[in-house]
């Protein structure tokens, strides 16, 4: 492992953020990254280079700098797609983050595919972003949300998925890994059931993309949305994936400009994919760099990646599970590099600001996430994610302020 360490140490140097000091005067140690993930050099330079040397707007400038934008936007496009492995770029639609693509995907389905009394098959895990778009899709059409539970483990439960099928079930919409327990979800065999009765499947990937490479054409999945913040990319950007025949089937979710082919007082006629849904100016650096972050990603490559996250993640089970009264959720492999816990009655707000006393950073609450919450029995648990420039040291370090908290919080005898 020495040799993985070494390596991890030499990526994390590309980082800035993680060599600055927390105003504790401490070494800050950073283990949120599933809320967001710290920034490389490159990326951030990639947002700088564009404003210094090509900021225009996009697609019908004629001048010099308009085309160099553009060409670089549209590139963009095409590193995501085969990133993803799309068939084309012409499927990649890029949104503000994951929430507005599922945001703009509920609103279509509204309006061109859902009856009464549909249904939509999620997990108990599900973000709330995936979520309250159908509650709001319900709120106009009464479909129902039947969600699929998981085992005590968080392992994915076939017996009830199949049970919670119906004649009804219009659309599974399912995270690719869980941001509570970690639990990697079988999405390409969930999707070969679902296209056996002839129902759509969207996924949510915001967690999976990052420890893991994909392909939708693999997976077979008709839509797909992650936001950029989370892959060492820029807030502001994400990523919807939208299957070519239903990219055509689905109408715009917003009307302006550069998403029109022509505008008559008596009505428009809307551009081919994917300008039909980007209307305005789209974050156009902010996509470049997220392309930069996607061959940061590629240079440092899924086999390290995969392997020394796995190294962590068993390292953090061992050492948090030796800590006094801290219970781990979420044990099922396979997993990403996180764990969620308790830590005895203390409450995880109290946690999490203890250990921010000390510089490390966690996210703790109910990590929108709430039914997961009711459905394990607590109102909130602390998490502690890893990314591939955390070290084991700084494992060792949470594991003994999470001791510490322990022995603050418990009363004197």
């Amino acid at each position: 492992m020495k040799d993985l360490v070494r390596e991890a140490k030499r990526w994390r140097s590309d980082f800035p953020l993680l060599s600055q000091m927390h105003p504790s005067g401490r070494p800050l140690i950073y283990l949120d990254n599933a809320a967001t993930a710290q920034k490389p050099e490159v990326v951030i330079q990639a947002i700088a280079q564009f404003f210094r040397r090509y900021n225009a707007n996009i697609h019908r400038g004629v001048h010099w700098l308009s085309q160099e934008a553009t060409s670089l936007y549209e590139s963009a496009r095409e590193t995501v797609a085969e990133f993803i492995g799309a068939a084309s770029s012409e499927e990649i639609v890029f949104v503000r983050g994951a929430t507005e693509g599922i945001n703009l995907v509920a609103n279509g389905l509204r309006r061109v595919y859902f009856q009464p009394h549909d249904e939509i098959i999620l997990t108990i895990a599900e973000h709330h972003a995936n979520i309250v778009p159908w509650h709001l899709v319900a709120e106009e059409i009464p479909i129902r949300l039947v969600p699929v539970p998981l085992g005590e483990d968080g392992r994915f439960d076939w017996a009830s998925f199949h049970e919670s099928l119906s004649s009804r079930s219009r659309l599974i919409a399912i995270t690719g890994m869980s941001n509570v327990l970690g639990t990697e979800m079988p999405i390409a065999e969930i999707t070969k059931v679902a296209h056996q009765r002839g129902i759509p499947v969207l996924v949510d990937a915001c967690q999976a993309v990052v420890h893991r490479p994909l392909s939708v054409e693999d997976w077979g999945v008709d839509f797909l949305v992650f936001s950029g913040h989370k892959l060492y990319g820029p807030t502001g950007i994400g990523v919807l994936y939208m299957r070519r025949p239903w990219g055509d089937k689905l109408p715009p979710y917003q009307g302006g400009g550069d998403m029109i082919r022509r505008v008559r007082w008596e009505g428009s006629l809307f551009a081919s994919l994917p300008a039909k849904f980007e209307a305005g100016t789209p974050a156009i650096a902010e996509a470049v760099a997220l392309a930069e972050a996607i061959r940061y990603i590629q240079k440092v490559g899924w086999a390290f990646i995969q392997t020394y996250e796995a190294y962590l993640t068993d390292y953090a089970e061992e050492r948090l599970g030796a800590v006094p009264n801290l219970k781990l959720y979420g044990s099922a492999r396979p997993k990403g590099s996180l764990w969620s816990f308790t830590l005895g009655d203390i409450h995880p707000h109290d946690v999490g600001t203890f250990l921010d006393q000390m510089g490390i950073a966690i996210r703790v609450g109910h990590h929108c996430a709430q039914p997961l919450m009711e459905a394990l029995g607590v109102p909130a648990t602390a998490r502690a994610s890893l990314a591939f420039y955390n070290l084991p040291e700084e494992i060792d370090q949470l594991a003994k302020a999470l001791e510490e908290t322990v022995r603050f919080f418990s009363p004197v005898s």
